[in-house]
């Protein structure tokens, strides 16, 4: 197949650059603003972008774009949850690397109207662009919520593509899919899964994950192992209860966060079960707790702080009419298996290797 001409550079942008480069769009601005972050590969990665693609960055826009100060809208949830910090973190980060302002607004309902109505409190507010987290970002989807809205809109990790719309993710599904995979590949067959919310799109996504690695491993699914949670510790603890009463019970327990994960550690310890030779356990997300608990936690990285810093790059970009004729597109960034103590073949200590 022929290889495309170049494109005419009023055609291109920060995010095309960044796309051919295969990197983020954070990560190009810091190059074309010579910020010493990068490392010289990416640098010179991103310059062979820049020159083959002819990019030239529309300077008088910038120096209009930057005696204006752009607003930059976070719609989120209860923050003391650890991934939703880390989400708050990569956003002030990137705003404050970009010049803008971060504006903070909480909301605890995820019905349609509540959404709409803060995220047009947000504008009133002078935003000039909006950052959403799930479940709301995923009911704005659904709803129509942001269709001819009058600032972009940038989801930040929903948990599953939402067409249509700017979004900053990782494939939940095929993390799922490898972390069931690492454990049927220790020996495990009995595999124990507690879901994510109802109103989050993972309760779907990491589950279908999980099923398609046991199909791929000919494992027949257990439909007593699949337990509800709500990602909250206390959930973890009722799913666990309700796993552990199972027969066969499983050797091993994967839950779609790292809060859950930790409370079926705690009710092991509890039932004087040895994690992980009696019982080996897995999360989602790598968040501070993994590493707080005994024994420390395998479970997928979520890299949240980079998501937002990400989305926020974008929102930026928006707001300033960077992105002007480019259609809404899904930017995915890696996730990873962070193997530590928590897992081990069945009936086997990791003391014992």
């Amino acid at each position: 197949m022929a290889r495309p001409g170049r494109r005419t550079s009023q055609a291109i942008t920060i995010q095309t650059v960044a796309q051919r480069a295969g990197v983020s769009t954070m990560t190009v601005s810091n190059v074309l603003n010579n910020s010493h972050k990068v490392k010289e590969s990416t640098r010179e990665l991103v310059m062979a972008a820049v020159r083959e693609l002819n990019y030239v960055p529309n300077l008088a826009a910038r120096s209009l774009a930057s005696a204006v100060t752009i607003r930059i809208g976070l719609l989120h949830r209860n923050i003391e949850n650890a991934f939703l910090s880390s989400i708050l973190v990569g956003a002030l980060d990137a705003t404050s690397h970009l010049g803008a302002q971060l504006l903070l607004r909480r909301l605890d309902s995820a019905e349609p109207t509540e959404i709409v109505q803060q995220m047009k409190a947000l504008v009133d507010s002078g935003a000039n662009a909006i950052l959403i987290v799930p479940p709301y970002c995923e009911v704005a989807s659904r709803f129509g919520l942001t269709r001819d809205f009058p600032v972009p809109v940038v989801a930040m990790s929903p948990g599953d593509a939402l067409p249509g719309e700017h979004c900053v993710r990782i494939d939940d599904r095929e993390a799922a899919r490898e972390m069931t995979a690492y454990l049927i590949g220790l020996g495990h067959r009995d595999i124990g899964f507690i879901r994510g919310g109802s109103g989050h799109l993972i309760h779907r996504t990491r589950c279908d994950g999980y099923v398609a690695a046991l199909e791929d491993a000919g494992i027949a699914v257990r439909p007593d192992l699949i337990v509800a949670g709500d990602m909250s510790f206390e959930s973890g603890l009722v799913a666990g209860e309700k796993l552990l009463a199972c027969n066969p019970r499983p050797t091993a327990i994967f839950a779609s966060n790292d809060d859950m994960a930790a409370a079926i550690i705690s009710l092991a310890h509890r039932r004087g079960l040895d994690v992980p030779r009696d019982i080996a356990v897995v999360g989602f997300d790598d968040t501070p707790i993994a590493v707080k608990i005994w024994p420390p936690l395998t479970t997928v990285r979520h890299p949240g702080a980079l998501i937002s810093a990400e989305a926020a790059t974008q929102a930026v970009a928006l707001a300033r009419g960077q992105g002007t004729g480019i259609a809404p597109s899904t930017t995915y960034l890696r996730h990873a298996l962070v193997i530590r103590e928590s897992t081990a073949p069945p009936g086997r200590s990791t003391d014992s290797e």
